[in-house]
């Protein structure tokens, strides 16, 4: 069990469409359990009123984040967010685990619309500027299937644009190959397919399962933070 004084503090990744206080309710949780966190905010993803920037910069911001913390740092990359952090966490930044959380967790040179089986874009070939909409016929089921009416209307009013190239810009790195990694999979999810994620989870350290829908750091926030506690607090990998 880690003491108090080397816990490692969570820096949490959101994903497509959504800002840092999606995680406000994990982060209290966090807190509860004596667990210190921060949060990311992709430049990808709004508020501006056309955001433009891609993977690249939102590893930029990862990294920032990373030299801005003192100590060790867990990575807890959600759906979309799983591709920058691939790109960005660094054992010599101070990274000793990436979690996966129903993330993609891609291999050099994918993106996200190739993981989804696109093709492959190159900056030079094709303009990548624009808004990538949201791709889900019915997002209240998709993304917050398992939380009541009142809350999951909540969660879709705050979410905002993506931008395009954030799909489309592949990653020059795996992290995962260096920096160890758990995976976890949410059985329930109805946006990012469970047997995708068993796919990409093949690639991780280790695997960890939840029972919940795509975004448990609102339906099951005290679960999901015993679970990161369980993870962090796990004897180091040799």
């Amino acid at each position: 069990m880690s003491s108090p004084a080397t816990r490692p503090t969570f820096l949490l990744v959101h994903g497509a469409w959504h800002r840092p206080t999606c995680w406000s309710a994990l982060q209290d949780a966090l807190a509860a359990d004596g667990w210190q966190s921060r949060t990311a905010d992709l430049p990808s993803a709004g508020p501006q009123s056309t955001p433009t920037a891609g993977v690249h910069d939102d590893a930029e911001e990862i990294t920032a984040h990373l030299r801005q913390t003192e100590g060790p740092v867990i990575v807890v990359a959600h759906s979309y967010g799983g591709i920058p952090a691939t790109q960005a966490a660094d054992d010599r930044l101070g990274v000793t685990r990436i979690v996966y959380l129903a993330a993609y967790m891609p291999e050099e040179g994918q993106s996200l619309a190739t993981v989804h089986g696109g093709r492959s874009v190159k900056p030079e070939d094709e303009d990548l500027s624009g808004i990538a909409p949201i791709v889900f016929d019915d997002p209240r089921t998709s993304l917050y299937g398992d939380l009541p009416d009142d809350q999951a209307e909540h969660a879709l009013g705050e979410l905002v644009d993506q931008s395009r190239r954030s799909f489309q810009q592949q990653v020059t790195r795996a992290a995962w190959r260096t920096v160890p990694s758990t995976y976890v999979i949410c059985e329930g999810d109805r946006a990012l397919p469970p047997a995708l994620q068993e796919k990409m989870s093949a690639r991780a350290s280790h695997v960890e399962r939840l029972g919940t829908g795509h975004s448990p750091f609102l339906s099951a926030p005290a679960e999901l933070a015993a679970l990161l506690g369980r993870i962090a607090s796990a004897p180091a990998e040799g």
